[in-house]
Formats: structure tokens, C-alpha cells, sequence
């Protein structure tokens, strides 16, 4: 992704271009952590909703989020079936470990909120800069349309994120959270090694 593509997302770090190359040559590792991921990504929006049932507007945003992430979590199983490839173990995913370590001690339980919604905007931002990647370096033609549409979503759904997170929120607030954990972020690939059986 180019730099001014990265500042659209606001990310503040390329990803390391060998990770594409890694992935590449490990399809099956990365077809089986993308379709963990989906199911992580559902599951937070249903915890977003049960932890803050209130908030009317978060909940008809996320509700059809969880289907659509669950819906990608099913494409990406059909496409490992398709190619005789098993889902296996739920890996450990350092990248997300890395960041939870790094929230923020908040003494307004308000800001909880704010800080979820930067932090999962943060993550699919990521998301979107790595399937693009897979989207114009795979060798095969069918894959790179297939990570196309995921790259898509994922645009949409940092969007989105960023947008709830404003209606709750100032601004300026929001940025400072956002600016936050794009530095964190940024401190966390520069600790990790490409890996190309990892989506992050």
C-alpha cells in the first residue's frame, strides 16, 4: 500500500513487504488464521452489544456486522474446503496480545467505549492494508479477486467504527484515542518479525 493510501487509514507503518512474499508460499496457514480472525471480529461486536445494550445506534451498526463477519468467516472456510485444507487450532495472535497490553488504564468508565471502538477501527484498518496487499501480489487470479471483496469491507468497517465512535464522542477526543493507539500500533510491528502464516 502506498504512503498516501497508508494516510488515508491514518496508519502510521507500512507492512514490512516480505510479509506478503511469506504469505504467499503459506496459503494454508493464512486461509486458517484469516478465518479465525473473522470469527474474533463477530465475536467483539456481539460483545460490544451485550456490554452496551443502551446505546441504540452501536447496536443497529454492529448487529449486521456480526453477520457479515460470520458470513466471511463461512467464505473463507468454503475456500480452504475447496482446496482440502483443515481449519485446525485457534493460533495465538501476538499482533492483538501486543495492543491489549498497551490499553489504557481509564479512570472514566465512559471512555471504555471510545477506547474499543478506536482500538477495533485500528485493527480493521490493519486488516484492510494487509488484504490489499494479498489482493494485488497473489499469483493466483482467483485469490486476489477473493481478498478484493475483504479488503472492501474492511475499509468499511474502519469507517464505520471511527463513526460511532464520534457520534458518542467529541471529535478532538476521538482523534486523541485514535492518535494513541495508531503510536502503540506502530511501536508493536516495529517489535514483530514478518510472518506469513499470521494476517497480522
Amino acid at each position: 500500500m502506498s504512503t498516501a493510501e497508508n494516510s488515508i487509514l491514518g496508519l502510521k507503518l507500512p507492512t514490512d513487504p516480505r510479509w506478503v512474499d511469506l504469505a504467499s508460499v503459506s496459503l494454508e496457514e493464512i486461509l486458517t488464521d484469516h478465518a479465525f480472525c473473522e470469527q474474533k471480529a463477530a465475536t467483539q461486536c456481539i460483545s460490544l452489544i451485550t456490554r452496551y445494550p443502551d446505546r441504540t445506534e452501536l447496536v443497529n451498526a454492529l448487529a449486521p456486522i456480526v453477520t457479515e463477519e460470520w458470513g466471511h468467516f463461512r467464505m473463507v472456510w468454503a475456500e480452504m474446503k475447496k482446496r482440502g485444507f483443515e481449519l485446525g487450532r485457534q493460533r495465538k495472535n501476538n499482533y492483538v496480545n501486543l495492543l491489549l497490553d498497551n490499553e489504557p488504564k481509564l479512570e472514566n468508565g465512559e471512555d471504555k467505549l471510545l477506547n474499543k471502538l478506536t482500538l477495533f477501527a485500528l485493527i480493521e484498518a490493519r486488516s484492510c492494508e494487509r488484504f490489499r496487499l494479498l489482493s494485488e501480489n497473489l499469483e493466483e487470479e482467483g485469490l486476489r479477486h477473493f481478498y478484493h471483496k475483504f479488503m472492501v469491507s474492511e475499509a468499511g468497517h474502519y469507517r464505520l467504527f471511527i463513526d460511532l465512535a464520534e457520534q458518542y464522542y467529541p471529535a478532538d477526543k476521538v482523534r486523541v484515542f485514535w492518535q494513541r493507539w495508531l503510536k502503540v500500533e506502530e511501536g508493536v510491528l516495529q517489535s514483530l518479525a514478518p510472518r506469513g502464516d499470521r494476517m497480522h
